[in-house]
């Protein structure tokens, strides 16, 4: 499935991250066919999957903030059944092999803060087997490079991206796609 997620994104390579309700409406206008949702809760994220997918758009439910969610894996199970993303992003491994039992695209989220973690993330990434792995901070050039050529699965740079020099550093780096949360960089 890893291809059929880097298809997703498309030429241009970017991913509209949405942090803020007020934000979906803009993400949904942007030109880009993937959307990241880091909102919602048990009675709103049904809603803006729906709309995001009515725009057309690709969404990957991020299940780590959605308010009411446990980490029960059965989480995933309501996900797939009820909410219908493209896939979901987590943290946690175990959320991330659930997703693809349940037919979903599954994105683990890393945060790379010291060697430690990037030790500890390629092993969850063996374990898990996600479909992409999103590292944070995305400017993060070199440790980009290092998963690309380790890991086998797309990766995604996310997190603290300002300007467009920084997209192109991570894509250079060897990112598949870049995700941002700043408006600005949308349009």
């Amino acid at each position: 499935m890893s291809r059929e997620l880097q298809q997703y994104w498309g030429l241009e390579r970017r991913i509209a991250a949405v942090r803020k309700p007020e934000d979906l409406q803009a993400a949904l206008a942007a030109r880009w066919p993937v959307v990241f949702l880091l909102i919602g809760d048990l009675f709103t994220a049904e809603r803006y999957v729906a709309e995001a997918l009515r725009a057309g758009k690709k969404v990957f439910l991020h299940v780590d903030f959605i308010a009411g969610l446990g980490g029960d894996p059965i989480v995933i199970k309501y996900i797939a059944e009820r909410v219908k993303p493209t896939g979901i992003i987590s943290t946690k491994s175990h959320f991330v092999k659930h997703a693809k039992k349940y037919g979903l695209l599954a994105i683990q989220r890393l945060f790379i803060i010291d060697t430690s973690a990037l030790e500890q993330g390629i092993h969850n990434i063996r374990q898990s087997e996600p479909d992409a792995v999103e590292i944070m901070p995305g400017l993060l050039s070199r440790v980009i490079t290092e998963l690309h050529h380790t890991v086998p699965v797309p990766i995604i740079a996310g997190g603290l991206i300002k300007d467009q020099a920084e997209i192109e550093t991570a894509l250079q780096a060897g990112a598949a796609a870049v995700s941002m949360g700043n408006r600005l960089l949308w349009s």
